[in-house]
């Protein structure tokens, strides 16, 4: 009797986790990640990486490499067997490649439809390209099954079409070579991106500009705005003969542009730090940077190196290129190694180094710390307790002694103890300190390895496209974790802005479906990107709202309670999806509750654009309630990558400015005199010009309300190239004018 009980049940239970399944797959259409590689909650491991933006899809695919696991590089042709096509072989489609996604793709031609399903094994390889090919739409598909190489290489316009299988010995080379010419899956071409010149980042400074110099004025800039635009960013990928591998290698160069009284000044220096001045001293690269090792020291041990693991500050480059952030009334260039500049900020001379190991105890901290009204400023980095790394939140108090009165205030341990994730920024509420863990990670033994071996920072990056990201909210009163929340795999750098409202906090993130974006910007990589098309695909990101619900069930209630005999009413009671915890009007954003007790949220799209190094009315909206944010294009394939964008979170539209072969950075917003709304006030960008006008440089102001034009100054035929700058800081003239 017991038995006959307990199979009943176990029927019943695995009756409803098929429905719970079914349930918690979510809808193609209602994910801004279709078919990533992350696990929605109880589904399969998906087999495509796609990231789907209004209805448009955007193939994820590249070469392996030490941020991703994926092997996808559709311009190189893959082994393949010769066998002709016939009848079974057409059937045998069903056993190389299995249904688990199927969507229908328009273009000018035709329409592609493409059936993938779910893999078998977890060395699959599958590769998807939509392109065309001499005017005609080609899509290839490759499939490595578990026990042999069998490749499907196909055009495919309906489901009809039938598929060539080709085989061939591993040792037939040259048949191999002729097959790859006359099959390649893309066409060869030089130039996929003609209006987007990338070589405004590969430039080197040559000369610095250390006295003020004056530009060209036209159009009129405000007489109210009176200060210093602080720009930082990559100088130069050249050491001596040698090159740097990846352009966040790049030696820090300072910018500085002076605004008073209606006219401009520029100079720019070199960041001069340990790095730089080691480098320089050698003329060759000694110091391992993110994707660059140096020339080994012979005379250092292997005891020396193992040392060295227990100084990150002394075992990694000091070259802070990333932003500029003020502690009191002091400017500080940083990156994430816990070393800091201070510069002056008349001269953009580098005057002291800040090594916060030494004096918090952090491994490494973001780029991006969070400056508040009152002087105190956040910033979160890794830290090392008894039971392992954790999240450490940092406070600097306001004051004379800033970082000798610096304590960490809150702790949350890691997801996995020998992966800590990689972390650019993080996210402050009223209430809350909000930590973003993505499955981009640091590999602890990948770095003692590298320290060990010579290897640069990069290959310490492990990207887990199975795992969720998760979402942590910390109470800023008392330290404590509140709230974790999960959803899809995403990678990031840049968090737009956060608030609370209703119960609910918003967070709003310019997101990647993973880090292949980091693989686009090695050197290489970004020279042969006009030959690359798949290049665009690989630094596609949108930015996207999710809605975290502080008000929830603190677990579903347990399978036994809901047992019936009408099994069928009884799975649908756990449709989790029926039941979106998000209440706030007008947002398409969700977030549900799952057997186990965990939050699950779907992001709702701002903008259908690429929106990178976003800024926001800063002073009086970080972490409250906002309208607007400003941000550069981050599309290479757009009309004018070189576009502004002002984008209306409320309303979900934008407004543009462009010009072409014109790459302004990062837009900062200030506001004017009493501000009577947020946008009141202007954009400062610096500019620098493409299609071989390299020694020119400018500083752009817009209206912040229509994004036009209200002046400009501009500086020609400079002593040498200016290359393209990240990220910066408006330094405003604390005394104003009595005329003002």
């Amino acid at each position: 009797m017991f038995s006959l009980l307990l199979t009943f049940v176990l029927e019943r239970q695995s009756q409803i986790k098929v429905k719970m399944s079914e349930a918690l797959n979510v809808p193609c259409s209602s994910s801004y990640f279709d078919k990533s590689p992350a696990h929605t909650p109880t589904t399969v491991l998906k087999s495509l990486d796609l990231l789907n933006v209004e209805g448009t899809i955007y193939p994820v695919s590249g070469r392996s490499t030490p941020c991703s696991e994926h092997s996808s590089n559709v311009t190189t042709p893959v082994r393949y067997k010769t066998i002709k096509s016939n009848p079974e072989d057409v059937q045998r489609r069903k056993s190389l490649v299995d249904v688990c996604y199927e969507q229908s793709i328009s273009d000018e031609f035709s329409q592609i439809q493409l059936s993938i399903k779910e893999r078998r094994g977890s060395n699959d390889a599958i590769t998807f390209d939509p392109l065309h090919a001499h005017n005609k739409p080609l899509s290839m598909i490759s499939c490595k099954t578990d026990t042999e190489n069998k490749f499907v290489v196909t055009k495919i316009i309906n489901d009809d079409d039938e598929i060539e299988i080709i085989d061939l010995d591993d040792d037939d080379d040259e048949q191999y070579r002729n097959y790859s010419r006359s099959h390649s899956p893309i066409p060869l071409r030089q130039n996929y991106y003609p209006n987007c010149d990338v070589n405004v980042w590969l430039r080197s400074c040559e000369q610095e500009i250390i006295k003020p110099i004056n530009g060209i004025l036209s159009g009129f800039i405000p007489a109210w705005i009176n200060g210093c635009l602080l720009r930082n960013g990559p100088g130069s990928i050249k050491v001596g003969s040698m090159t740097f591998n990846h352009l966040f290698d790049s030696s820090a160069l300072l910018h500085r542009f002076n605004i008073e009284n209606g006219n401009v000044t520029y100079q720019c220096r070199f960041l001069k730090t340990d790095s730089y001045k080691k480098n320089l001293a050698a003329n060759r690269v000694v110091v391992s940077e993110f994707g660059t090792a140096c020339a080994p020291d012979p005379c250092q041990s292997i005891f020396q190196r193992v040392a060295t693991l227990f100084k990150p500050a002394d075992a990694n480059s000091d070259n802070a290129m990333i932003s500029i952030y003020p502690f009191n009334d002091e400017y500080f260039a940083f990156a994430e190694s816990p070393v800091i500049h201070k510069i002056d900020i008349d001269t953009l001379d580098t005057t002291e180094r800040v090594n916060l190991h030494e004096r918090i105890g952090i491994v490494n901290h973001t780029s991006h710390p969070h400056v508040m009204n009152d002087g105190t400023v956040y910033n979160v980095g890794l830290t090392i307790t008894k039971s392992g790394p954790a999240y450490g939140v940092i406070c600097f108090p306001k004051g004379e002694r800033i970082f000798d009165d610096a304590k960490i205030v809150a702790e949350i341990p890691t997801r996995w103890k020998l992966h800590p994730s990689y972390m650019h920024t993080f996210g402050i509420t009223e209430n809350y300190f909000i930590i973003v863990e993505q499955p981009l990670t640091v590999s602890v033994p990948s770095v003692i390895k590298s320290q060990l071996m010579n290897e640069p920072m990069i290959t310490c990056l492990k990207w887990f496209p199975d795992k969720p990201t998760l979402i942590y909210l910390v109470d800023r009163s008392s330290g404590e974790l509140r709230h974790t929340y999960q959803t899809e795999a995403f990678f990031f750098l840049h968090i737009i802005n956060q608030y609370e409202q209703d119960d609910h906090v918003i967070l709003d993130i310019s997101c990647y479906k993973d880090p292949e974006m980091l693989n686009c910007m090695y050197i290489d990589s970004m020279k042969n990107m006009q030959s690359n098309p798949d290049y665009a695909r690989l630094f596609r990101g949108r930015p996207l709202r999710f809605v975290l619900p502080l008000k929830y069930p603190s677990k579903m209630k347990s399978l036994s309670n809901f047992f019936s005999w009408n099994c069928e009413a009884t799975a649908d009671t756990f449709n989790v999806f029926d039941n979106n915890l998000v209440k706030l009007k007008n947002s398409s954003a969700s977030a549900f509750l799952l057997p186990d007790g965990s939050i699950f949220c779907k992001p709702e799209l701002l903008c259908n654009l690429g929106c990178e190094t976003p800024r926001i009315h800063y002073e009086k909206h970080l972490g409250n309630d906002y309208q607007y944010f400003y941000a550069i294009s981050s599309d290479v394939d757009a009309d004018n990558p070189g576009t502004l964008i002002k984008v209306d979170v409320h309303n979900k539209t934008r407004i543009t400015w462009s010009e072409k072969n014109v790459y302004p950075s990062e837009p900062i917003f200030v506001p004017c005199p009493n501000p009577q709304t947020e946008d009141d006030g202007i954009i400062l960008a610096s500019m620098v010009w493409g299609e071989g006008d390299e020694n020119h440089v400018g500083l752009l102001v817009l209206d912040a309300k229509d994004m036009t034009e209200l002046g400009r100054c501009e500086f020609k035929d400079l002593p040498g190239p200016v290359p393209k700058c990240l990220h910066g800081w408006f330094a405003e003239k604390k005394i104003r004018n009595s005329s003002e």
